[in-house]
């Protein structure tokens, strides 16, 4: 059985957990605390992050996110979430992209510091400018997502995939730590709510992170 170390707010853990959930790959959760540095993680992982997954049984460790759902994404057959053509996976792959590095750092990186971080680790307020202003760039970033779904059925085309549920990943984070304005986005959040009410986004929705409450919509279906 596959083991996933991961913690409930890592918006690259979720990513990997919709990919097995929508491939139906079973596995274990193992909670891990990166900013813990322990030991027997860095052995695992020297850049210490998570995701990483172990099968202990057949002496496989796969660690980083893109390389996971890459792993699998050739390894299982069902449910191909990097389809279409050479111009449909790159872009597909283009999005993914877009969202591990750009909406993260702009939207995701910035309230986790501010609302999970310095709560849990350093006993510190968050600093309200920068709260602010991750806010206003996750305004800019669902409007490009507005964009998107004018012209497509799912965000890398025809079809759900891997941008989508990379999109939704971060997404779903930040709206945890009410980072998300949803108002004036209705053609994102009609998308958001169809993800979130697939059987593979449900288990990501009931967990909580201690000391941490997020919004009363956050699990809600519609809202």
């Amino acid at each position: 059985m596959w083991q996933l170390y991961q913690f409930p707010l890592c918006p690259f853990s979720r990513k990997v957990r919709l990919l097995l959930g929508e491939k139906g790959i079973g596995y274990d959760l193992v909670r891990e605390s990166p900013w813990e540095r322990r030991d027997e993680f860095l052995d695992m992982n020297p850049a210490g992050r998570t995701p990483v997954m172990v099968e202990a049984a057949k002496g496989l460790t796969l660690i980083d996110s893109w390389a996971i759902c890459e792993y699998f994404e050739e390894t299982v057959e069902q449910a191909p979430m990097i389809n279409g053509t050479s111009v449909n996976r790159a872009e597909i792959r283009r999005l993914v992209a877009w969202f591990d590095e750009q909406f993260h750092a702009d939207v995701v990186a910035p309230l986790m510091h501010e609302r999970m971080k310095k709560r849990l680790i350093d006993r510190a307020s968050p600093d309200a400018r920068v709260l602010r202003d991750a806010m206003k760039l996750a305004v800019n970033h669902l409007d490009y997502v507005d964009y998107l779904l004018d012209h497509r059925n799912w965000l890398g085309g025809a079809t759900m995939s891997l941008a989508d549920l990379t999109a939704a990943a971060h997404i779903s984070v930040a709206d945890y730590l009410g980072g998300i304005d949803w108002r004036g986005h209705a053609q994102t959040q009609r998308w958001y709510a169809a993800l979130k009410s697939r059987p593979s986004f449900r288990p990501l929705l009931s967990e909580r992170m201690e000391v941490i409450t997020p919004p009363p919509h956050y699990d809600k279906v519609d809202f």
